[in-house]
């Protein structure tokens, strides 16, 4: 019965480090669009201050 309880928690382990390490993937993926969108907002910027 000891096995199946250390077991058991020790799958609750993995599969909260696996959720933990989606969820700082995810994150990343957020701040590198918002980063993208960034800096093509200022290239459209860019672009319109040079054809003044």
């Amino acid at each position: 019965m000891k096995v199946s309880v250390l077991s058991r928690l020790a799958a609750v382990i993995v599969v909260g480090a696996l959720i933990a390490g989606c969820a700082n993937t995810i994150r990343g993926v957020g701040r590198d669009t918002a980063n993208a969108v960034d800096a093509t907002q200022n290239a459209g910027r860019n672009i319109s201050r040079a054809a003044e």
